[in-house]
């Protein structure tokens, strides 16, 4: 049973749950209370096999952090806003599951920055995405000057980060900024689909993969080499690997328990 929030609602269903920020009014802007519901509702579908991540309406997915409550922050307070969005957006690049960001229009500073740290990023096609921060007179504060640069490269990155120019989906594409663009219709049928795909796969097997990756990129190449033989070993003394081993040999679908 889901717990009820203000600001956020969760759906699960086939071990697959979609998370949606509710704030259509405000374009679904984080405020402190939205950071805190979304950080309590990634942890509450942590042990399902893949979670959804978009916006209500049909204008945004986030459009960025509250500026009206950012205002009349001072800078201590300022800190502990950024802190909010850092401890979510670690906790989804930490989740044993996918991520996978729906961005169905605006993904704008926070916004972007939440799509970020999901592992699967798809957007529909009047989607916009951008850190337009510097025009607030501020910096991205919940690690998008750290994760842009891994995902497009330090020019680009410095590009959308100095100017806080807007792109567009085919743009978002080109640059290796997200997997795919879609009509809106068949964004989240999409995403569906790909998390119901990642759900039939070894969930341990799917964690330990994710946590090599994420891990693994900032490593020097041959210490990373050594823990994926390590996990690669290590998830040889798992049921889910007998069973998707026989299942193989056996030319029938695997029944993975996650044990």
């Amino acid at each position: 049973m889901s717990t009820s929030y203000e600001n956020v609602v969760v759906e699960r269903q086939d071990q697959i749950a979609t998370i949606t920020v509710n704030r259509p009014k405000s374009l679904n802007a984080l405020n402190s209370e939205t950071l805190r519901e979304l950080t309590a509702a990634v942890r509450e579908c942590a042990d399902e096999r893949a979670i959804i991540l978009t916006g209500a309406g049909d204008r945004a997915f986030v459009a960025g952090a509250d500026i009206a409550e950012m205002v009349p922050m001072t800078p201590w307070a300022a800190r502990e806003f950024s802190e909010l969005g850092h401890v979510l957006t670690a906790l989804l690049e930490d989740l044993p599951c996918a991520a996978i960001a729906a961005v169905n229009g605006f993904a704008l500073g926070g916004g972007l920055e939440l799509a970020v740290a999901c592992d699967l990023i798809f957007v529909a096609e009047n989607a916009k995405l951008g850190l337009p921060e510097v025009s607030l007179g501020v910096t991205p504060g919940f690690g998008g000057t750290q994760r842009l640069v891994r995902l497009v490269g330090k020019i680009k990155a410095k590009e959308m980060i100095f100017t806080g120019d807007l792109i567009d989906a085919r743009r978002a594409l080109e640059i290796g900024l997200v997997n795919a663009v879609l009509p809106r219709e068949q964004l989240i049928p999409h995403c569906r689909q790909v998390a119901a795909k990642i759900a039939t796969r070894g969930p341990l097997a799917v964690a330990r993969a994710k946590r090599l990756v994420e891990r693994g990129y900032d490593m020097p190449l041959r210490a990373a080499n050594r823990q994926e033989a390590e996990s690669f070993a290590l998830l040889f003394d798992t049921d889910d690997r007998r069973e998707g081993m026989q299942a193989f040999v056996e030319k029938r679908p695997p029944k993975f328990t996650g044990k």
